[in-house]
């Protein structure tokens, strides 16, 4: 039972991962402000929801699975929070923004990728790091 809560805590961060990627292209879904802070909006709910799954499944296999709690726990815990306050942070610059002036919505656009790509790399390096703990090569 311990290996299909993880197993789906896997795929389930497989999915955020590829949601990640794919959204370091959603500033070009919204060329114009308006429709910019609807994609935002959007694409930070389902970031919110996805992540949120993650988490749960994940406590969910800890706990149901009597597994030691490790710093590889510590580790994924920290990762979630940070990218789970930078996204909200995120967003409410974007919301708070007037976008109208054309340099403004620029910055916001080019911040909206970085930390897009930051996010996915914090994200890959958790995956990376438990597979490496998987296979034994690191242990935490």
């Amino acid at each position: 039972m311990i290996e299909e809560m993880i197993a789906s805590h896997s795929i389930l961060v497989k999915i955020f991962l590829t949601f990640l990627v794919a959204g370091v292209l959603a500033p070009l879904m919204g060329k114009e402000a308006p429709k910019f802070k609807k994609v935002s909006f959007i694409y930070t709910m389902v970031f919110q929801a996805l992540a949120t799954m993650v988490a749960f499944t994940g406590l969910i296999a800890v706990f149901a699975g009597d597994l030691p709690w490790s710093m590889a726990l510590n580790i994924m815990v920290v990762i979630w929070a940070v990218i789970m306050f930078v996204e909200i942070k995120k967003y409410r610059l974007i919301k708070m923004a007037n976008l109208k002036h054309e340099m403004t919505f620029k910055v916001i656009k080019s911040a909206f990728v970085k930390i897009s790509l930051i996010q996915v790399v914090l994200v890959a390096m958790m995956v990376g790091l438990m597979v490496l703990k998987a296979k034994g090569v690191v242990t935490l």
